[in-house]
């Protein structure tokens, strides 16, 4: 039997509704949830002694809850006379309700006779669409719903909120004479994705308020939890609504389906009047033959967002190889919030975790995670400048040490600098200080780049090196690589090439860096200072980019892409001193880009060799043009004199370079 309707005008036309509630019979049918999903709401809004109209009451069993319950001055009207016989008989026994054959737009009531009307899908059905027909139509009702109401009285609309209706609603009741509401209905919502094919629309109540003229206009929304947001515009108003109901929308289909491939969907969790994201969610399946369990979430503690497993897609796709979800949702706690425990965070994504279910899921969700807390973060410092952005300093706790990062806001996920934190005791005082020997597994590589220039560079580097030949580094962050080599080598000079001044002064005063005549710092323009040196025949043994991206649009996070041009290359080649090496970080997300920027180094370099951690974003490259070749001696020997060397400077205990991550990470390519 077909219930709905040929098209969605008949939604308003009486005619159908007789028809529906024929066949229907007396089975109740409720379009926006019952009344124990919208109890919680309607009480806020409706007292016992209140006089209520329903308005289009239909079958629904609502009324009679209400007056149940101790709500008895309640008067239903609906436009088919067969539903009103229906209920009249129905609920002969409740007294003092009562049913009468009206129409909506042509009420006979007396002026302000109400304290409430409630619509519940009325609203929706009466307003299939926004034709001059249909407002005309809507403009007597909301007519008759003024006139009805008393000074004080409450209309409160169940609804879907298309975006034409809440338009309707806005610019009829959003003067200074109504205090306009909108909370959505997370009840109702639940139940019908638990009734049907786990597919559900947001279900908001509008709460419009009759006053004397206001001195302000007052529009609030609650749009998750209890807390009503204060805003200042409809269309701020309207930009609440259209965001639930856009994730509905993604919601809805990642429901009925898998994302196939290696794909993901992510979402922002925001709280109502802030404008960071307080969660961001990641999505992932997996196929039903690879999965023993079919749906969990994973909650990434604080400081641990940035780890290769959680903070890219393809270790986000192999943390859920290894638990074998069939789907997992990886949450991720943004900065600039406060999260009181795993528990709370665990209440929190209760509700957005049930939106992500696939469907047929039954039972309660599980929630994993490293372990019982949310980790720490701790803001040290935050600043803007006009070359970085906003960028944060902050400390982490990671597996019991502390660790110090620089972050640039416009790419949260990306540590620019870290320095571990050791406690030192200086005059019976306990300290922090900066652990000098604690670098990143890609600096440790690039150093070791660092150490080849020196030891295989050929005659004439050597009688450099006894003068103190310089290493180019562009790109200072917090100064961690500067520092650790400037630790490690005594007769090393280094020029730090950075242009934003903040760093400079971010370096200095959180990560402990110390200028000098050993260590120098320019603030200029990296393609600048390259076209200088080269002018002016100055020679560096090895030439460091470890310089970020401000343009995330094309996939290459590190280096900008114009110091990868031809011009660029030909002024690094020219101040290398003969066998010196270019080192370059390159974090690089297009495969097609990666290669063609490969395929530009092999232009200028005759010798290039990658090295690439499976569990890393970054790829560090050493290139060069001096005799002596790439090959796993070479590079082994490299690695084990940075570490002797790192050692008798009492940097580290055993080594700062992975020797076999090293080794098995590198490709010669050339």
């Amino acid at each position: 039997m077909n219930l709905l309707p040929k098209s969605h005008k008949e939604f308003s036309e009486k005619d159908y509704w007789n028809k529906f509630f024929k066949k229907r019979g007396n089975k109740a049918f409720e379009w926006y949830g019952e009344y124990l999903e919208l109890c919680a709401h309607l009480h806020k809004y409706i007292k016992p002694k209140d006089t209520i109209l329903i308005t289009g009451c239909g079958n629904s069993s609502l009324s009679a809850d209400l007056y149940d319950v101790g709500y008895a001055n309640i008067t239903n009207i609906d436009v088919s006379e067969v539903v009103i016989k229906q209920m009249n008989a129905t609920n002969s026994h409740r007294t003092n309700m009562k049913f009468i054959y009206m129409d909506a737009l042509k009420m006979t009531f007396e002026n302000d006779s109400f304290n409430v009307v409630l619509d519940k899908g009325t609203l929706d059905a009466l307003m299939p669409d926004d034709t001059p027909e249909t407002n005309e139509r809507i403009d007597k009702y909301f007519a008759e719903i003024k006139r009805v109401l008393k000074l004080g009285g409450r209309f409160l609309c169940i609804s879907l909120l298309q975006s034409h209706i809440l338009s309707k609603l806005v610019s009829t009741f959003c003067d200074k004479s109504w205090m306009f509401r909108v909370v959505r209905c997370h009840e109702a919502e639940e139940k019908n994705a638990e009734n049907g094919d786990g597919t559900t629309l947001p279900v908001f109540v509008v709460v419009a308020t009759k006053f004397k003229e206001m001195p302000k206009l007052i529009l609030e929304a609650c749009m998750a939890g209890d807390k009503m947001l204060r805003v200042e515009t409809a269309q701020e108003l309207k930009d609440c609504v259209k965001s639930v109901q856009d994730t509905a929308f993604i919601t809805n289909g990642l429901a009925k389906t898998s994302i196939e491939g290696d794909n993901e969907v992510s979402l922002d969790l925001m709280q109502p009047g802030e404008a960071n994201p307080r969660y961001t969610l990641y999505v992932v399946d997996q196929k039903k033959a690879q999965a023993i369990n079919k749906y969990a979430v994973f909650i990434v503690p604080q400081g641990r967002e940035s780890e290769w497993l959680f903070g890219t897609a393809a270790g986000r796709r192999q943390l859920q190889d290894s638990a074998r979800f069939g789907r997992l949702v990886v949450a991720v706690l943004r900065r600039g919030h406060q999260f009181d425990s795993l528990d709370a965070v665990k209440e929190e994504l209760t509700h957005p975790a049930k939106m992500l279910i696939p469907y047929g899921f039954t039972g309660q969700i599980p929630f994993l995670s490293l372990g019982s807390d949310v980790g720490r973060r701790v803001k040290v410092f935050e600043g803007s400048s006009m070359v970085s952005g906003g960028f944060v300093v902050e400390d982490v706790a990671v597996e019991g040490a502390t660790h110090r990062r620089l972050v640039f806001l416009h790419n949260q996920f990306l540590v620019q600098s870290e320095a571990r934190l050791k406690t030192v005791k200086r005059k019976n005082k306990s300290k922090q200080v900066v652990d000098f020997g604690f670098i990143s597994h890609y600096h440790a590589f690039m150093c070791a780049g660092v150490h080849l220039s020196r030891s295989h560079a050929g005659a004439h580097a050597e009688q450099l090196s006894r003068s103190h030949a310089p290493v180019a580094v562009l790109g200072l962050g917090g100064g961690s690589l500067c520092m650790f080599l400037r630790k490690c080598y005594d007769d090393l000079k280094i020029v730090a090439v950075d242009l934003d001044p903040a760093m400079l002064e971010v370096a200095k005063d959180h990560f402990e860096l110390q200028v000098d005549d050993q260590l120098e710092v320019q603030i200029k323009d990296g393609v600048d200072f390259l076209s200088d040196e080269a002018a002016n025949g100055n020679q560096y043994t090895a030439v460091m980019f470890d310089m970020d991206s401000k343009d995330s649009s094309l996939g290459l996070s590190c280096p900008p892409k114009q110091f990868l041009d031809n011009d660029v290359l030909d002024n690094v080649k020219r101040i290398l001193t003969k066998g010196g090496h270019f080192i370059l970080n390159l974090v690089c997300r297009d495969t097609q880009l990666h290669d063609s920027i490969i395929q530009t180094l092999k232009q200028h370099f005759k010798h290039i060799v990658t090295m690439k951690l499976y569990e890393e974003v970054n790829e560090t490259v050493f290139a060069t043009n001096g005799e002596t070749s790439y090959t796993t001696d070479l590079l082994e020997e490299a690695a084990k004199g940075l570490n002797t060397l790192a050692r008798q400077k009492k940097l580290v205990d055993i080594r700062c370079v992975d020797l076999k991550d090293f080794l098995q990470s590198a490709t010669v390519l050339s």
